[in-house]
């Protein structure tokens, strides 16, 4: 997203600022939102779900005003996509992930697709396994078990903001 961001400001000023809008959006609300996962283990609706048009009005914007029509089938299939597979995760093994999980991944997706397929999916296995990681440490530290709840999404949204950052 960082590099889409280098190649719109001295091309096209409008697009840029509508994505600026939607990474700092991102940031914002991922902040927010990891805070309560950490302190509650939920991803509040009134939060997530406004999301959503948010992140789908700015995104949507920065591909339409950049003359980039072909990014808003990415931002929906990216969007679609992602919540489909949460919702597999889900379905398969309630257990072991919550359905805000599933409600956040549909957003994240949006911003992941908008790029392309490739960051949907390295942000996809980056929150997987920042969250095992994440996992296999409370085990060893012998502050958890591999029944213990732990928040996910403050995992989701780092994996997506690291596939965001340019690749060095």
């Amino acid at each position: 997203m960082i590099a889409q961001l280098e190649r719109l400001w001295p091309a096209d000023p409008l697009p840029f600022w509508a994505l600026l809008a939607a990474c700092l959006y991102l940031l914002a609300v991922g902040a927010r939102l990891s805070w309560i996962d950490v302190r509650t283990h939920t991803l509040p609706d009134r939060i997530v779900f406004p999301a959503y048009g948010v992140a789908a009005a700015l995104l949507a914007a920065a591909a339409l005003a950049g003359g980039d029509a072909a990014r808003l089938w990415g931002l929906l299939a990216g969007g679609a996509g992602l919540w489909a597979f949460y919702f597999t995760v889900r379905f398969i093994h309630p257990a072991g992930m919550g359905f805000g999980d599933v409600k956040l991944a549909g957003v994240l997706g949006m911003y992941l697709g908008y790029l392309d397929a490739g960051r949907l999916f390295w942000g996809t296995m980056a929150a997987f396994a920042l969250g095992g990681l994440y996992g296999l440490t409370l085990v060893l530290l012998r502050r958890g078990n591999l029944k213990s709840a732990m928040p996910f999404g403050p995992f989701m949204l780092l994996g997506t903001v690291a596939a965001l950052l340019p690749a060095s």
